[in-house]
Formats: structure tokens, sequence, C-alpha cells
């Protein structure tokens, strides 16, 4: 019968169970190292990003007050128009809006096409590069007061006559233009196309018409009938 004193006195003893290997400690993951990168970045800008947050904002800039209007009279086609403009109200504008006379026409809005010429005192200008205000006391025509009562002058027939437009637009300036046109060619006014620009140029010729009217600009490109509309008024005057 054995003891507990033999078990232990014995050579014979159990054999022990074998341990694992330490494990070796693992390399971080490429997708771990990113994650914590951003983490740590996003700590680091979160105090910037909440005293941006916290800044107030600049109180806004005060504004010049607004001009009000005043009362501009405008004497358009031979009638007296007494409008309240403000003092940045372009003629084109006073014409259009106030007056409504929408036979002047609004194209480019900064002098290129031509499409807003009217006559102050005869002279052609951009209505549209001009204030309503420094046309006071002039004698305003626009395309509304080319024709007398329902008679149609030389020039608007000849446009009618020889085609000379196609979706319009650009006609009532073109007409405007032409109107001046013909009477500084009587006056004697020369061009930059004129053989010798000290004397009255002797013949209306399609290149002075061609110049003349170069302000003008006609997206259908019915120039060649424009031109040959401003010659036979011309020589029917």
């Amino acid at each position: 019968m054995s003891t507990h004193t033999e078990c232990q006195d014995s050579g014979d003893t159990a054999p022990s169970e074998e341990l694992p290997p330490p494990s070796q400690p693992s390399q971080p993951s490429r997708r771990r190292f990113l994650q914590s990168a951003a983490a740590a970045a996003t700590i680091g800008a979160a105090p910037h990003l909440r005293a941006q947050a916290q800044t107030p904002a600049a109180p806004p800039m005060p504004g010049n007050p607004a001009v009000p209007p005043r009362p501009v009279t405008l004497n358009v086609n031979g009638r007296a128009y007494s409008l309240q403009l403000e003092p940045r109200v372009t003629l084109l504008d006073a014409l259009r809006e106030y007056a409504g006379l929408m036979g002047t026409k609004k194209g480019c809005d900064r002098g290129q096409c031509g499409a807003c010429t009217v006559l102050a005192d005869g002279r052609r200008i951009n209505s549209c590069l001009t204030l309503a205000v420094m046309h006071e006391g002039e004698n305003i025509t626009t395309v509304e007061g080319l024709a007398t009562q329902d008679t149609l002058s030389p020039l608007q027939r000849a446009f009618i006559e020889h085609d000379a437009f196609q979706c319009g637009y650009c006609t009532p300036g073109q007409l405007c233009s032409a109107t001046a046109l013909l009477e500084e060619f009587r006056g004697g006014a020369a061009s930059t196309v004129t053989a010798d620009v000290r004397t009255r140029p002797a013949v209306l010729s399609d290149e002075e018409i061609r110049e003349r009217m170069s302000g003008n600009i006609c997206r259908c490109g019915a120039y060649a009938n424009i031109v040959a509309a401003v010659r036979a008024a011309h020589g029917n005057a």
C-alpha cells in the first residue's frame, strides 16, 4: 500500500505539461496607425476650431444713406415728362421704366451695342451710359418720335423697303443713329475714312455709311441692307 510519502520519494514523477512559447508582441497594422493619426489630428485641431466658432462676427460697416428721388423733367419727343428719379438712374432706365417709352432697347447696358441710341438735341448718344438728370432742358428724341403723327420718316420707310432688319431688337438704335448720321453729313462732319478730314466729304459712300454706323451692332447681320437703306434715304432727301 503506497503512501503519500512513497510517492514523493519515488524517482518516477508525472511529466509536466509543456507551456506554449511566449507570443511575440503584435505589430500595429497600417490601418490602425492611420486611424490613430487621424484621431490625434482631430483632437489637436478641436480647440482651434472651437476658438474660430466662438469668434464674434465683425459688426457690419455702416452703409451710405440712400439718396432720395428728386423731381426731373425730361423733354422727350416734344412732350414734358415730370419724373421722380434718383440721381443714379440712367437715361435709358428713365425712358423705359419711368416714362414708359419702351422703343429704346437695353442691349449690352455698357455702351457697346448701340441698341439704346437716342438723340439729345440732335446728337446721338448711348442712353445707357448717361444719367437722366444730366439731360434736363435738352430735347430728347427716341424711335417713337421719328415719325410725324402717322407718317413714317424717309429713313423708316427705307428700312422697310430694303428689309434692313430681322429680329428688330437693334432697329430703334439703328434708326436713331442713322437719322443723326444724315444730319451730320449734311453739316459737313467728316469721319475717319474721309479722304481729307479738313474738308467736307463729297459723297456719302457705302464706306462712309459703314464707318459712321459702326457703333450699332446687328447680331442678325443685316448690315448690307442697313447700308442700302441709309443710302436710299440720303438720295431721297
